[in-house]
């Protein structure tokens, strides 16, 4: 497997490309908002006025990307599925749609709380402990996020007056494997918070050339003898207009 992860093709021209499968629809929306709660997506359609004007299709089901305004400012909204590959998936059609900038939020576990609790966590990188990001990004062990679009995070959130912190995480293809000698690892290099696309997200961005915005809100908490669930079944619900907020700012800031 090391070899395989280590073997980089640079060839942009793949033997199947999103735009084979993707049409791109004239007027769509230069900045992009996805999240992987679905709870915090059909609240915000519910609630607002939105224009359906695409879809994202899989075998999972079909995922439909809304038009929204803010500020004057066009947007698009979809939600990204939860896993590397399958959130992959989803940025590489939505870019082939047009999107050319993407803000992109979701949970994630905390790892140091005396850093992290309570605070949203902009990435300033992700250890890669998944496989998708190296078929986009040569092999290494983490992948940094654009300073550029970690400072306008920030600046939305000093602006706000959010507590926020910005640090290392990790992203694992494996929920059900982050063993306690994995977390003291990881912790010991770094990171504070774990979640599952970070890397593979940073690694697709910097292949199509598309600046992206990350934040993540902690959910369940790691940084204990047992396991914490808090409000991870939440899915975000609670502080839904919040994290949006955050969000639509990060994409009129773009």
């Amino acid at each position: 497997m090391t070899t395989i992860f280590n073997r980089f093709y640079e060839n942009k021209d793949a033997f199947l490309n999103p735009c084979d499968i993707t049409e791109k629809v004239s007027g769509f929306p230069e900045v992009c908002i996805t999240t992987f709660s679905e709870n915090i997506i059909k609240d915000f359609v519910e609630n607002n006025e939105t224009k359906m004007i695409a879809n994202l299709y899989s075998a999972n089901g079909t995922i439909p990307v809304y038009e929204i305004e803010y500020a004057d400012k066009k947007m698009g909204l979809f939600l990204s599925r939860v896993g590397a590959p399958a959130c992959v998936a989803g940025l590489e059609e939505i870019i082939a749609l047009g999107a050319q900038k993407v803000v992109q939020f979701g949970c994630c576990g905390i790892l140091n709380q005396s850093i992290a609790d309570g605070k949203i966590i902009v990435p300033s990188s992700a250890l890669r402990d998944e496989g998708t990001s190296y078929h986009y990004f040569p092999a290494s062990e983490e992948i940094d996020a654009d300073s550029s679009s970690v400072d306008i995070a920030v600046r939305c959130l000093k602006r706000h007056k959010i507590p926020y912190v910005v640090g290392k995480v990790w992203t694992t293809d494996a929920i059900y494997r982050e063993t306690p000698e994995a977390v003291r690892e990881r912790k010991m290099q770094g990171c504070i918070a774990v979640e599952m696309e970070c890397s593979a997200s940073l690694a697709v961005a910097k292949f199509r050339k598309i600046p992206m915005i990350q934040f993540f809100y902690g959910a369940d908490n790691l940084d204990s003898d047992q396991w914490e669930i808090r409000d991870l079944t939440d899915y975000g619900l609670s502080f839904r207009d919040k994290y949006m907020t955050i969000a639509l700012e990060c994409g009129i800031a773009f």
